[in-house]
Parts: structure tokens; sequence; C-alpha cells
């Protein structure tokens, strides 16, 4: 069973940048496409960032420039480098795979935006 533990989320100034870490458990990291999402209170869940198996890491047009995503297979992790934050990327950020056409979420972390 594939579970995803997010964190490094908090609090940070604008401008500030963050770094969130998704822990992906078992042994087919390397065979999952991964992915980030956020939701903000009162909007809908939005994908920002996805890495296929193979190919070339996509971004979300609000967060392009400005976020990164990266994975590394030896540790089954996959990160999301977050800078320039502005007070509208608070949300809940949440980590996301697909294994053999299975879905899995984290189960969230908190991302805040204020000075």
């Amino acid at each position: 069973q594939v579970q995803l533990v997010e964190s490094g989320g908090g609090l940070v100034q604008p401008g500030g940048s963050l770094r969130l870490s998704c822990q992906f458990s078992g042994s087919m990291f390397s065979r999952a496409t991964m992915g980030w999402y956020r939701q903000a209170p009162g909007k809908q869940r939005e994908s920002l960032a996805f890495s296929p198996i193979t190919g070339t890491i996509t971004y979300q047009d609000s967060v392009k420039g400005r976020f990164t995503l990266s994975r590394d297979n030896a540790k089954n992790t996959v990160y999301l480098q977050m800078n320039s934050l502005v007070p509208e990327d608070t949300a809940v950020y949440l980590c996301w795979g697909r294994l053999s056409g299975t879905e899995y979420w984290g189960q969230g972390t908190q991302v805040t935006v204020s000075s």
C-alpha cells in the first residue's frame, strides 16, 4: 500500500521560499508519476506540477518560473521548491502519485504566506 507524507509547510513572508517534501512509502517510486496540487479555502483544487516516469516536468502557468519540482528516486521523495511566494500561494499543498493506474494522495501541508 502506497502512502504519501508531506512535510515542509509553514508560515513565510511574501517573497520568501519554502521547500516541500513528499515521502513515498513503497518500492515502486521510480515507476510512479508524481505531482503537487494545492487547495485554498473556498477554491477548487489546483494542479501545480507533474513529474512523469520519464520525460519533462510540467508546470501550471501560475507557478511556472517560481516553483520547481524535483524527485530523488534513491530517497523515494519528491520535492517542491517554492520561491517568490505571494499571499495568493496560501493553501494546503498536497502530494499526488499515480502507480499502475491507482492514484494516491497525501494528507496535505499548510503553506501560509503573510507578513
